[in-house]
């Protein structure tokens, strides 16, 4: 009985549900994956387990190590019942990154259409395809992709939050990326360009530009937030601009691909000026744009705001947003952008002496 325990020293464990385990791959058959675990019995990846990593084990070979974790400590055939689950979904990721480093094509299932783009299934995971990466084939019928299987790049990738996203015209449309990829690399910060406004949006619009290459040109597109639309605020896209409207765009920012625009940067700063215009004690007029606490902010022209402070409001005088008003300006400082303005007033308020 002694020789037979010490024939079995280190290897009788006791193994719970959960429990995370290296093991060492001893067999394989068609339905099942069994392990040296140590113990002192085999571990076995089967049924449902085995099927959700059947790509994964297909590329396991006898005497390869593997990340497990129990299912069952012991069935009653006496096998601790093991999930690959863990180490499936770290070689999920290792080739979804592998393919992004080597810009691979994958194949990838359309599995439902939203507001912004599709959701795919792609290497068991769930990714997504915004609009603005689908081909002009694609795009004209998003809904054609769902339950489809079509090849896509994976142009973002990030574990800690299942983020995945690819690009299907990367693919579709790959020979016309290469070029819009050239032409890109010749557009410098700073340059000024003529534009047409080719898509509206709440956040802003984009404009595409023509990049000469060679004889002919190449059209990119960038985005023209809507803090960069004008010199004034602008609550509403719409009012200010519209899909084929002619534009000069001026380039603020270069990366990953990526084109920012700016209208108002390709345009003259108002405030360079406003130091001649807008003279102490000189008489203006402008619209009220903002009513506060402290104040009320009247707009001169576009770009440029100033402040009638509380003090300057006699009681009971009440501005509206909108509304035009009569002012003078107390002091303007250009650099700062800052311009204090008083109310001119038409008749003595009552109470003043």
């Amino acid at each position: 009985m002694e020789a037979l325990l010490a024939s079995y020293e280190g290897k009788i464990h006791g193994f719970s549900k959960g429990q995370r385990l290296t093991a060492t791959v001893i067999a394989k058959t068609p339905k099942a994956l069994v392990l040296d675990i140590g113990g002192k019995s085999e571990g076995i990846v089967t049924e449902k387990a085995f099927v959700e990593a059947r790509d994964y084990i297909k590329i396991l070979k006898i005497g390869d190590k593997v990340n497990c974790a129990v299912l069952i400590p012991e069935n009653s055939e006496g096998y601790v019942i093991l999930s690959l689950r863990e180490a499936t979904q770290g070689a999920t990721w290792d080739r979804l990154r592998n393919a992004k480093e080597k810009e691979t094509p994958l194949s990838v299932v359309g599995r439902g259409s939203g507001p912004s783009g599709v959701t795919v299934e792609v290497e068991g995971l769930i990714g997504f395809i915004p609009f603005s990466q689908l081909g002009k084939e694609a795009m004209d019928n998003p809904q054609f992709l769902i339950g489809k299987s079509f090849r896509a790049k994976v142009i973002e990738l990030e574990k800690s939050s299942n983020k995945v996203v690819l690009s299907e015209k990367a693919v579709s449309e790959a020979g016309e990326m290469k070029l819009a990829k050239e032409a890109l690399s010749k557009v410098k910060e700073g340059e000024i360009y003529d534009g047409i406004v080719t898509t509206v949006a709440n956040f802003g619009c984009f404009v595409r530009i023509d990049i000469k290459e060679g004889k002919g040109t190449i059209p990119v597109e960038g985005l023209v937030h809507i803090s960069e639309l004008s010199w004034s605020k602008v609550e509403n896209v719409g009012d200010v601009v519209s899909e084929g409207d002619k534009v000069k765009v001026k380039v603020i920012g270069v990366r990953d691909g990526k084109l920012s625009f700016s209208f108002k940067a390709a345009q003259k700063d108002p405030w360079e000026e406003a130091g001649k215009k807008y003279a102490s004690e000189a008489r203006v007029s402008g619209k009220v744009t903002k009513v506060t606490d402290f104040g009320v902010f009247v707009q001169l022209e576009p770009g440029i705001e100033g402040l009638i402070h509380i003090t300057n409001i006699p009681p009971g005088k009440k501005l509206s947003y909108g509304e035009e008003v009569n002012c003078y300006v107390q002091e303007i400082d250009p650099k700062a952008k800052k311009l204090s303005l008083g109310l001119v007033l038409t008749e003595k308020p009552v109470g003043y002496k």
